[in-house]
């Protein structure tokens, strides 16, 4: 059984799709959920289906390094076998890629390498792919490196952008249709053994 924790500063909404999609993977295990915030909203909705949850502050850390040491004492205690970025807002230092390499998941809401690397999160690579005038963005779900974005690439699921879209419409249809499924399927084949990285390719035995 793959031990699962899920990083999280906010609202949860993609902590909120693992959980209603647990059913789909059946070898893994939502077992903590470990905020940067103690108000996060997510921190209810792990606690209203008894996932455990734990809270490393931010603030309570002097620099990156001593704040990453305390994240990843957390995720040996609980035994965690696979670490997913749901809306964690802060860039960990090396040395958590080093111990979980190639078992951290994120998801980016861009077809990387486009719209991606350092301040691109939120709203801004939904209204630069709008500035760019792309015709297809989506989204993009892949293994952490130390590089922001530049980890090896797991799926990718895209969608056209509509003529009436702003970056506010484009993030909810980019959110529902590609980030949400993509998150969960990527789930689903690490825990059954599926994907192998050589490289910086992955291999994906469905």
């Amino acid at each position: 059984m793959t031990r699962i924790a899920v990083l999280v500063s906010g609202g949860g909404t993609n902590l909120q799709a693992l959980i209603d999609a647990r059913a789909t993977f059946p070898d893994a295990e939502l077992a903590l959920v470990l905020s940067s915030n103690p108000d996060a909203y997510a921190l209810k909705r792990a606690q209203s289906v008894g996932i455990d949850t734990v809270v490393v502050n931010k603030k309570d850390w002097p620099d990156r390094v001593a704040f990453t040491r305390a994240i990843l004492d957390k995720l040996t205690e609980q035994r965690i076998d696979l670490v997913v970025l749901a809306g964690f807002m802060f860039v960990l230092s090396p040395e958590f890629c080093r111990v979980y390499e190639n078992r951290v998941i994120n998801i980016h809401p861009a077809l990387i390498p486009s719209f991606c690397g350092d301040g691109m999160y939120g709203l801004r690579p939904h209204q630069a792919a709008l500035d760019y005038g792309v015709k297809l963005t989506g989204a993009t779900v892949h293994f952490v490196s130390p590089e922001t974005d530049g980890g090896p690439i797991i799926a990718q699921r895209a969608l056209d952008i509509l003529p009436d879209d702003t970056a506010e419409r484009l993030q909810r249809r980019v959110m529902e249709q590609c980030e949400w499924p993509l998150l969960c399927e990527a789930v689903r084949l690490y825990s059954a053994g599926a994907l192998t990285v050589r490289g910086r390719i992955v291999h994906i035995d469905r």
